[in-house]
């Protein structure tokens, strides 16, 4: 089901009117990202950008959630932090910085990284998830959430220069734990990256979230793009779906074979 719109005004047409003169958007599209609303796991490095392209492409609200406070670290490549913010809120200064650049947004602030307990709560404030976690718990606990309320997830990550980002449809397409039924056993919590890596995969993310939500394009649907910025490669593999996944195995929907 289609979030209800409303017409766009004057001010919101002069603010978007570049982006909506994309083929396939319009203002059709424009109305539709308002009415529409994200969940972002983590806003750091990565969702940080992602946040932050979506709010200047006019969605209608972000709930965003990331707990701890701004340490010299984040400084990097979490571009919604700043040098004054150190030791204070992550999550406030994100939201001032928002609402900075887009007062109509709106936003819900939570100061608590996924988990299993509120994976739930927080998946049923949006349309459409987009997933920055850093641990693999808080994403396995993400991608259960979404798929008990079939609901679509970004799924995007980076790692030194490398990236990779897929588009989750619930019963449609491979789930995180089908391609990933474990933690990997190399998988550590802190791991050598540059800002702009994670900006680029960020940027894609938005994207693809805009894309889902308006009908515009094509997702990533069933297939996993990855690329190394080291030498400039970039592939795209096809997912597919685990029969034994003990998340989303078994169950079908109209128009499966």
């Amino acid at each position: 089901m289609q979030p209800e719109r409303t017409a766009l005004d004057d001010h919101e047409r002069a603010v978007y009117e570049w982006q909506m003169w994309v083929p396939g958007f319009g203002e059709e599209g424009q109305e539709r990202l308002r009415a529409s609303s994200i969940l972002i796991s983590r806003v750091g490095g990565l969702g940080s950008v992602v946040a932050y392209e979506l709010a200047a492409a006019g969605i209608g609200k972000l709930v965003l959630a990331h707990a701890g406070t701004i340490e010299p670290g984040d400084l990097n490549r979490q571009l919604l932090a700043t040098h004054a913010g150190l030791g204070t809120s992550r999550i406030e200064t994100i939201g001032r910085r928002l609402l900075e650049l887009n007062p109509r947004l709106e936003l819900e602030l939570v100061p608590e990284n996924v988990s299993e307990g509120n994976a739930d709560a927080l998946v049923a404030r949006a349309d459409l998830v987009v997933d920055c976690a850093p641990r693999f718990e808080e994403r396995f606990a993400l991608n259960s959430a979404i798929v008990r309320q079939r609901k679509p997830m970004i799924e995007c990550a980076m790692y030194e220069l490398q990236c990779q980002i897929t588009t989750i449809i619930p019963f449609e397409t491979p789930c995180l734990a089908c391609v990933y039924p474990e933690i990997p056993a190399a998988w550590k919590r802190k791991f050598p990256v540059f800002g702009a890596v994670s900006g680029s995969v960020g940027c894609m993310a938005a994207m693809e979230a805009i894309k889902v939500l308006t009908g515009l394009g094509a997702p990533l649907v069933g297939r996993l793009l990855t690329y190394d910025l080291r030498d400039v490669t970039f592939r795209t593999l096809e997912l597919k779906r685990r029969e034994a996944c003990a998340v989303c195995g078994g169950e079908r929907v109209d128009g499966d074979s």
